[in-house]
């Protein structure tokens, strides 16, 4: 009796499954798109244009004001160093009033960087013994191990950063910068302005 009262329970619920549902989609229309949609270009829904660093033939300094100096290294310096750098890519200055195709700004200011440099040092204990009048060579132990000793010291560096600009646009097109050590002579600091100069424009053109 109870197994057919359980039959008849299931078959009136799939009986109530099967009714008809009293919840009836609906949807709004959408709004029309608004007259300027047909006319309007979304930029930032295709990918940029690789940019032609090839057209970029000549340059000048960024509202026509050299690097600025520091008490490190003067004005001059730091912008000989980026000229000669943006020259043997084949960028050329420009002294007159010619439209550059680029604007270049550099900074040159030192900072001071912790170093940690570790030390293996080889110690233990060993005792070696000798042998009796017929002995010509001894035995022993020993152990021997290495402790290593990490010393950390502060180092100061000459950091350069170059920024190029569109000329015509503005808009950025190339930033890098580098740090070399600094050499505490006054005749080895010009190199030390050229090696970080040199390590900044390492990548450009970027391939």
């Amino acid at each position: 009796m109870k197994s057919h009262s359980g039959l008849l329970m299931v078959c009136l619920g799939l009986a109530a499954c099967q009714g008809s549902n009293p919840y009836v989609a609906t949807s709004r229309p959408l709004p029309p798109a608004p007259p300027q949609a047909a006319t309007t270009f979304d930029r930032s829904a295709y990918p940029a244009p690789p940019r032609d660093y090839g057209r970029y033939r000549s340059w000048a300094w960024l509202n026509g004001q050299l690097p600025p100096g520091t008490a490190w290294a003067d004005s001059a310096q730091v912008a000989e160093a980026v000229s000669n750098a943006l020259d043997q890519r084949g960028l050329r200055p420009l002294h007159d009033n010619r439209p550059a195709d680029l604007f270049v700004s550099a900074d040159l200011h030192l900072e001071t960087r912790l170093r940690q440099v570790r030390d293996d040092y080889y110690g233990g204990v060993g005792y070696y013994g000798g042998g009796g009048y017929n002995h010509c060579c001894g035995s022993g132990y020993g152990m021997y191990n290495t402790v290593p000793i990490v010393r950390t010291y502060q180092e100061q560096v000459v950091v350069v950063r170059v920024d190029m600009f569109d000329a015509q646009s503005g808009q950025p097109v190339w930033s890098a910068s580098a740090e070399t050590s600094n050499q505490g002579k006054q005749s080895a600091r010009a190199d030390a302005i050229r090696e970080a100069v040199e390590k900044a424009m390492s990548a450009y053109p970027p391939s």
